[in-house]
């Protein structure tokens, strides 16, 4: 088959992979229906079901389930873990092996929660089969404290978000022993995510806006939701089990290719050696999406790929973000210099240097985003990535502040 050819150089491309979220199934039948990519696709899908099946000792059946159609949900956990890695693998595979990209050549790569995993996978840290042996043996126990967990969006709207008092007022209702709540997310400068079981999303709502005058939001979210990257899953020894199962899991010892942020660090932190140690926080450890998002920017990414079926969480981040730039530098007045102009010192790392450190911000509305199985679904033979293809993206905060 000729390969598409891909205009963009993969050394400007990083790769975003999607996590859990309360659909899963995106575009996946089409992509199984599909003249051209359902072959590989379903051979992923029977790999991970079998793969799945062995380790939960029941059947998997992720041909079936895309067949029909048949969305996952808080009960299916490991149904969603499974689908959504085999399709993050699919779509990758159809870029490398179907259409000639070079995918490894990409500057990164970096997942959020169940992405990460993912992301490695893809850097050849883990096979597949091994990598989900981890969030399966865990999964029917995550789903199980859901039960009474409610994810709270916490946010300001302008100011930077004191996070340091949004932990402290989580510890000081967890003293009460009326149930735990904690942050398992940092999306930004103003907004965090919080999972708290039983009554305490509302109770901290009520404590942080006292604390704050009012200055401080609590969005509560209708769903339940497995309580990962919280202190929540101490509860049933989550992430010492996770870790006397990663001692025995093969592992690469060397270094992603191409490299992973890892959302435990915000940074490129795997070295090869300190994978277990890093992935066994990501159990219990907040997900540092903002610096995530801010590497990006910083180290000159042009386009971001996103993995996976519907991806929602990281586009919409991006796509607030650039939206809040382009006004913020509106009124400022900078349109008759060139926001392009002005973003490019960005490229400049002499000049970025001089400049205040959170310059590479400037760059947000200039990076191109494709959802990746959009664009599969939708090229033409000779069709290359188009711009800024976000598509509708559902809100979970507010405005960005203009700064890091």
């Amino acid at each position: 088959m000729a390969s598409v050819e891909f205009t963009l150089r993969p050394s400007t491309v990083a790769f975003a992979f999607r996590g859990y979220n309360v659909t899963n199934l995106g575009r996946s039948h089409e992509m199984l229906s599909h003249s051209e990519y359902g072959p590989l696709v379903r051979e992923v899908l029977v790999e991970v079901s079998r793969a799945s099946s062995d380790i939960l000792s029941r059947e998997i059946d992720l041909v079936r389930r895309v067949n029909d159609c048949t969305e996952t949900s808080l009960s299916t956990f490991a149904d969603s873990i499974a689908l959504i890695m085999a399709m993050e693998m699919a779509q990758m595979r159809i870029l490398s092996e179907q259409l000639g990209m070079e995918t490894a050549k990409a500057l990164f790569s970096f997942g959020y929660s169940l992405g990460e995993i993912s992301a490695l996978v893809f850097g050849k840290v883990f096979e597949l089969h091994d990598a989900l042996r981890i969030p399966l043996s865990m999964a029917e126990d995550c789903a199980a404290l859901a039960h009474d967990v409610r994810m709270g969006v916490v946010f300001t709207r302008g100011p930077l978000l004191d996070v340091a008092l949004v932990e402290k007022t989580c510890q000081e209702i967890n003293l009460r022993g009326e149930g735990v709540i904690a942050v398992s997310s940092i999306l930004a400068p103003n907004s965090v995510l919080v999972l708290g079981q039983k009554e305490t999303v509302s109770t901290f709502r009520k404590m942080i806006q006292e604390a704050t005058e009012g200055a401080v939001y609590v969005r509560k979210n209708q769903h339940r939701w497995p309580p990962l990257h919280t202190p929540i899953l101490w509860e049933k020894c989550i992430p010492n089990r996770a870790g006397k199962l990663l001692h025995r899991l093969p592992c690469q010892l060397q270094s992603p290719q191409p490299m992973v942020v890892s959302l435990v660090t915000g940074k490129a932190s795997y070295s090869g050696t300190n994978t277990r140690d890093l992935l066994n926080q990501w159990s219990d450890h907040p997900q540092r999406l903002w610096d995530a998002i801010y590497e990006t920017l910083a180290r000159g990414v042009e386009t971001v790929v996103h993995v996976g079926p519907a991806p929602n969480l990281i586009p919409a981040t991006f796509r607030r973000l650039g939206d809040n730039i382009t006004a913020q530098l509106s009124r400022r007045n900078f349109t008759g210099l060139g926001m392009r102009a002005i973003s490019g010192v960005a490229r400049r790392p002499w000049l970025a240097s001089m400049l205040p450190s959170n310059v590479a911000l400037l760059r947000a509305p200039y990076v191109e985003h494709v959802i990746l199985e959009d664009w599969l679904l939708e090229r033409g033979p000779q069709a290359a990535l188009p711009e800024a293809a976000l598509g509708e993206a559902a809100n979970v905060g507010t405005e960005f502040p203009a700064s890091r």
